[in-house]
């Protein structure tokens, strides 16, 4: 009876402790898995600090360096050369879009020596060809021969692919001219789209842009002027 009593007593006395022991047993686990999660993060944390943002090509970082060159953001001028030009030079498009806007007119005179094909003509600013011009150059250029004139600039549309071969890849991406001021809509539209594609390689510090062409891939310089109407 007596040893009955004790071997009650024993399994009452385990069945109180195993409770306090699973208790115990998962605040262990939720501290280890808490302590995996912290590592994890930590872990993280060093690898992205460690990183470049010029490590991986991306969209962005694409739009962010194409936006940024100079070639790209640097603004389009306009030279209006008065006196004596060359026929080709008069019956231009971007002359006869003058013309057409009444900004200069011309009487032919003879032809300079090493101005080809005749005949030639003696263009002049009209009074409202001198009121528009001399707004959009400084005043010691305004009586000048040659006058450049800021037209218009380029806006990024956006990248519109990437294609990666190991240390190299090609860039395409879409803008457009937007005009700075009357002469500048009247000679770009901000209507059409174009399309371009540059060349970027990959170095230690990461992505930059294609300055020179040594082996593969376009400079900005050529992929502006080999741009192509975008659909």
């Amino acid at each position: 009876m007596n040893l009955t009593n004790k071997i009650n007593d024993v399994e009452t006395a385990a069945s109180a402790f195993r409770p306090a022991r699973s208790a115990a047993e998962l605040l262990r686990r939720r501290f280890l898995r808490r302590r995996i999660r912290l590592t994890l993060v930590f872990c993280t944390l060093l690898f992205l600090i460690a990183c470049s943002p010029r490590d991986f090509l991306t969209r962005r970082l694409a739009t962010d360096l194409i936006s940024a060159s100079p070639d790209f953001a640097t603004p389009q001028p306009f030279v209006l050369q008065t006196g004596v030009v060359s026929n080709k030079d008069y019956v231009s498009p971007e002359y006869l879009v003058l013309q057409h806007h009444g900004w200069i007119s011309a009487n032919t005179a003879p032809c300079s020596p090493g101005l080809t094909p005749s005949p030639c003509w003696d263009v002049v600013l009209t009074p409202a060809g001198v009121d528009t011009v001399r707004t959009l150059v400084p005043a010691e250029e305004a009586g000048r021969s040659s006058l450049a004139i800021p037209a218009a600039k380029r806006e990024l549309v956006g990248v519109t692919g990437i294609s990666k071969q190991g240390s190299s890849a090609d860039v395409e991406f879409a803008w457009k001219w937007v005009p700075l001021n009357e002469i500048g809509a009247a000679l770009y539209s901000g209507d059409l789209r174009y399309k371009s594609t540059v060349g970027f390689r990959q170095y230690d510090d990461g992505w930059r842009m294609v300055q020179d062409v040594p082996h593969s891939g376009q400079s900005m310089d050529d992929a502006l002027k080999n741009a192509e109407p975008a659909p």
